[in-house]
C-alpha cells in the first residue's frame, strides 16, 4: 500500500505553483504593459542567442523552452512572420531545420530585458532577501533537470 503524502508536501506543491502563475502572470502584464510581446518570445530569443550563430532545431528549442510542440511551432511561425526569427534548412538532414534570430530579434532581445528585469525585481527579487532567494534557487535546484 502506498504511503499518502504528508500534509506539508501538499501544501508547499500547492504554493509552488500558485506563486509561479502568480508572479508570472504579473510579469506578463508588465511586459504588455510595456508594449512588448508575451515573456515565452523573450525565452525563445534568449535560447537562440546563447545557441549561437548555428540556431537550434525546434525539438531542441522545445526541451529548453518545456512548451508542447504544437505551441512551439504556433508561437515560432508568429515570430517568423514578425521577422525575429528565420528558419533555415538544417544541413545534415533535408527534412530538418534550424532556426535562428535576426537582427530584428536580437535587437527585440535587448529591448525587451529593461522592461522584464523591472519585473523580476518588482514581483520577485523585492519580495525575498538575499539569504532567501540563495535558499529558493537551491530547493528549486533539486526539482529542476538544469
Amino acid at each position: 500500500m502506498r504511503q499518502r503524502l504528508p500534509d506539508q508536501t501538499i501544501s508547499a506543491w500547492a504554493r509552488l505553483q500558485r506563486a509561479s502563475q502568480s508572479v508570472l502572470s504579473a510579469v506578463e502584464s508588465d511586459l504588455k504593459a510595456a508594449g512588448h510581446p508575451p515573456l515565452a518570445w523573450y525565452d525563445v530569443l534568449l535560447e537562440l542567442k546563447r545557441a549561437g550563430k548555428d540556431g537550434l532545431r525546434p525539438l531542441a528549442l522545445q526541451s529548453q523552452m518545456l512548451l508542447a510542440q504544437y505551441n512551439l511551432s504556433r508561437l515560432l511561425d508568429r515570430m517568423a512572420g514578425d521577422g525575429y526569427i528565420e528558419r533555415r534548412p538544417c544541413p545534415n538532414d533535408g527534412r530538418g531545420q534550424i532556426v535562428v534570430t535576426t537582427p530584428a530579434g536580437r535587437h527585440l532581445l535587448k529591448r525587451m530585458w529593461p522592461a522584464y528585469e523591472a519585473a523580476i525585481q518588482r514581483h520577485f527579487a523585492e519580495r525575498l532577501s538575499a539569504e532567501e532567494a540563495t535558499r529558493l534557487a537551491h530547493l528549486l535546484g533539486k526539482l529542476s533537470p538544469r
